[in-house]
């Protein structure tokens, strides 16, 4: 990506948020406004359900920052972290939510760490304004992903933070089919580090995701970034051969001791069942692998753009 004249893109999906996008769009611009006049705000709409879209063409109506792209379908937050960021022409992009939660005035403290010869300048958000359960899933869930994977991650940091044009389009150019933001940043390595940032409530509404989603949207993540599910299973595999040989090694001298005549019923049963459980894990594990490399070999765009404004 060569030089730009445009200093800032700020992306932000879209989603549900109707009610607070005169809020959102008014307070980036005036974040960004004291550190340069040039700048977008690429706004993306990922299907809502409600008038987010046409809330969106108002803003375009009466301020000039403002770029909006709506895609056909829902088709999830990174997906339309992705479209904006194809479409960013900004030296430096500023990714962010649109619940508000991600503050636009912290871009300026964002801002001026990177100057500090930072490519990279994650959000950390160190007090979080979200529910226990929130917290408590999100923190499993990346200790899981960081056991799985062998890499460390951390809870406090998701997609807000500013990022060099470099960086965006070494992103761009992964042709994954899969797309998880803060995974794909992790991956391209850069110069980077963490700025602590306020974090606030949502002023709208309730998180769209819902444990499906999550579930789903989990599944992926540890499965396109790594292969330590199926590792795992093979180290269990072998667990289980190991301890097999053992029971059955003692129940041969038991026998051959006469302390046994007859095998009991109910531990044939339960090894059985035990074992096809987890032969049929194992199976599972493999199948949905294999449904991702076929999503992967289909090569199907990973969103469609419908309307920009």
């Amino acid at each position: 990506m060569k030089d730009s004249p445009i200093e800032f893109s700020i992306v932000s999906p879209v989603y549900r948020a109707e009610k607070i996008m005169p809020a959102l769009v008014d307070r980036i611009t005036k974040a960004v406004s004291p550190i340069t006049d040039s700048f977008e705000i690429i706004l993306v709409e990922d299907g809502s359900p409600d008038k987010s879209w046409e809330a969106i063409e108002a803003q375009a109506a009466i301020n000039p920052h403002v770029k909006g792209f709506s895609l056909s379908r829902n088709f999830g937050q990174h997906y339309a972290i992705a479209a904006g960021l194809a479409q960013a022409k900004g030296k430096w992009v500023v990714v962010m939510d649109c619940d508000l939660q991600d503050q636009p005035e912290e871009i300026s403290n964002l801002y001026k760490k990177a100057q500090e010869g930072f490519e990279i300048v994650l959000a950390s958000r160190v007090q979080r304004q979200d529910s226990f359960l929130k917290k408590l899933s999100s923190k499993l869930f990346y200790k899981t992903l960081g056991f799985l994977s062998g890499t460390e991650q951390d809870h406090t940091v998701a997609n807000f933070g500013i990022y060099h044009q470099n960086v965006i389009a070494t992103i761009n150019n992964m042709p994954e089919h899969i797309r998880y933001f803060p995974t794909m940043v992790r991956w391209v390595g850069f110069k980077r580090t963490k700025l602590a940032v306020a974090h606030d409530e949502r002023s709208e509404g309730e998180t769209s995701y819902t444990f499906g989603k999550l579930f789903k949207l989990a599944t992926d993540i540890i499965l396109a970034n790594s292969s330590g599910s199926m590792k795992l299973m093979i180290k269990f595999g072998f667990l289980m051969a190991f301890l097999s040989f053992i029971f059955g090694s003692y129940n041969l001298y038991q026998y051959f001791t006469n302390k046994i005549t007859v095998l009991g019923y109910a531990s044939i049963i339960i090894s059985t069942w035990f074992i096809g459980g987890i032969i049929l894990l194992s199976l599972g594990f493999l199948g949905i692998y294999l449904g991702k490399v076929f999503d992967g070999v289909n090569k199907r765009p990973t969103y469609i753009i419908s309307k920009t404004v």
